[in-house]
């Protein structure tokens, strides 16, 4: 009996070892491809909120920790994720493109970058990770709600449930509040960053 367990033991360590070897390949053979592909959802993400940039390049100056610590100072829940410039044809840089997880949305976090101009001006966001609910928070990527920001040089926004009033106010997706809260939270978050670490270097 005892040479049967340990027969059936070495041949499940074989096994498992086995198939630890191949999922090993395999991964390191797909992945690659996998990092292929999130490299050029990042960059049309880049893209469709600096339109004008020739590239982008990581801003090497940017610190995960520090980017936390100002967070937390400015009394934000939303993580800052990464940071880089947007650049003209000639090499200039022209703004940011900031990446933000917004951790106060009504299912689970939403990431998106924003850019932002060297004045300040916020170009808009775009949204790379999203499980908001269908027909209601979902309506976060369309162009009614996202469209509202756009353009926009202020100090942060405020989400209304009526028709916006000045520049700085955001009209809530009807029956969605929370997701809208999070997206300008998330949106603020970036400004806060770009007032306090971005807009003196230039």
């Amino acid at each position: 009996m005892n040479k049967k367990i340990v027969h059936d033991a070495l041949v499940l360590f074989a096994f498992t070892v086995v198939l630890g070897l191949i999922l090993g390949v395999v991964y390191g053979i797909t992945k690659p491809s996998i990092d292929q592909v999130n490299y050029e959802k990042t960059q049309a993400a880049y893209k469709q909120v600096f339109e004008d940039a020739a590239s982008f390049e990581e801003y090497s100056d940017f610190d995960a920790d520090a980017a936390a610590a100002l967070m937390t100072e400015k009394g934000f829940s939303d993580q800052i994720d990464s940071v880089n410039t947007a650049l003209d044809a000639s090499g200039n840089v022209i703004g940011y493109v900031l990446t933000v997880t917004a951790k106060d949305a009504s299912q689970a976090s939403i990431t998106f970058s924003v850019g932002i101009q060297n004045d300040g001006t916020v170009n808009g966001y775009s949204i790379t990770n999203i499980a908001e609910t269908p027909g209601l928070g979902m309506k976060a990527q369309e162009e009614a709600f996202y469209s509202q920001f756009e353009g926009k040089n202020v100090d942060s926004f405020a989400v209304v449930k009526a028709a916006p009033s000045s520049d700085s106010e955001i009209e809530s997706i009807s029956g969605a509040t929370i997701t809208s809260k999070a997206m300008a939270n998330g949106v603020n978050a970036c400004i806060a960053y770009f007032q306090n670490v971005l807009g003196g270097t230039n």
